[in-house]
């Protein structure tokens, strides 16, 4: 069973954040967004930061809002290719070797989960000093990388909020409920990523009933594309068939993401390895995972926990994966 969402107790909402030239390239097989580990990294190195400046304000989870994105390629007949940089010459004039970079901009809202008591912190008390944190956070932010881009100032607009807030959500689930229905109309247009976990083992036990031997690789690649196939039983008298994807109807758009790291040996004490990152934490190789995820208008959200991301450690199974609920919260999502 997947663990359970940590309970927040706030959201801090920084919205319409404009970010240049972030990492397309999500992992080796994936690319046209920044994977969920970089705003899970991102949360945790901007909690760090605020430490450092003696502010008791906690993240348990992220959400992440699209509402504008310009990946950084070049289209030539059916090849699509990325924008590349020119290196420098090497000492000898020749030219040096070029490492590709798949860049994206990005005009995006994040949504953190703030954990804490909303009775006794006084972060999440008053509406004042949660105004002041909110910009204060968002100051702190724009000193930091998001997915590898450099953060622009935003750019108002008509009916656009893009002031950071702070907000304690309701102890009585009615009362939450109405807040985040206020909340998820500010967040349009746009498209939040979710988990879609349950579609692909959907497909994966489809698969296996035609032929048993399918893997959950392949189920995820079958799921990653529209694979178009004749119905026959539809053929007339010259042979023509009609052609049909195996997409239903108000599936959504359905993408392949990465979502941690698997192990691929164990842990080794730290300060073990060379040229190690952290010398201070113990050193495990490990290699990316995969699922499938969901982008999905946030007015079809009803819960803030839909929305958030939060961190799943099994290092007894060697797991390292974020992990998403609206499957779960949600079972009229099924397909």
């Amino acid at each position: 069973m997947n663990p359970a969402l940590p309970e927040s107790q706030g959201l801090l909402i920084l919205p319409h954040l404009r970010i240049q030239n972030a990492n397309a390239i999500s992992s080796p097989l994936t690319h046209g967004f920044p994977s969920i580990t970089a705003f899970l990294g991102l949360m945790w190195a901007l909690e760090r930061k605020l430490a450092e400046q003696d502010m008791a304000l906690a993240f348990d989870s992220v959400g992440v809002i699209c509402h504008e994105h310009t990946e950084q390629t070049h289209n030539s007949g059916y090849v699509q290719t990325f924008r590349l940089t020119r290196n420098p010459l090497d000492k000898d004039g020749s030219t040096a070797a070029i490492v590709e970079e798949g860049r994206i901009h990005l005009d995006i809202t994040l949504v953190f989960g703030v954990t804490g008591d909303s009775q006794n912190n006084p972060v999440l008390q008053e509406l004042e000093q949660r105004r002041k944190t909110a910009q204060q956070v968002g100051d702190t932010l724009a000193t930091l990388r998001v997915a590898g881009g450099t953060l622009l100032p935003s750019r108002p607009g008509p009916g656009r909020r893009i002031y950071p807030q702070l907000i304690r959500l309701a102890e009585d689930a009615q009362e939450r409920g109405k807040q985040f229905r206020y909340l998820r109309r500010q967040w349009l247009p746009g498209f939040a990523l979710v988990s879609r976990d349950d579609l692909l083992q959907q497909r994966l036990t489809a698969l296996q009933a035609e032929a048993p031997n399918s893997t959950a690789l392949d189920a995820w690649l079958d799921l990653s594309r529209r694979n178009w196939r004749p119905r026959p039983d539809q053929a007339n008298e010259s042979g023509k068939v009609e052609w049909q994807h195996d997409r239903p109807a108000g599936s959504g758009w359905i993408v392949p993401i990465p979502v941690g790291y698997g192990a691929l040996t164990d842990q080794y004490p730290a300060g073990s390895v060379q040229n190690a990152r952290d010398r201070n934490i113990p050193f495990c190789f490990v290699e990316s995972l995969y699922s499938m995820g969901q982008w999905i208008s946030p007015h079809r959200l009803s819960d803030a926990r839909e929305l958030l991301w939060y961190a799943h450690t099994d290092e007894s199974q060697g797991l390292y994966r974020c992990r998403n609920d609206f499957a779960q919260l949600n079972p009229a999502s099924g397909n």
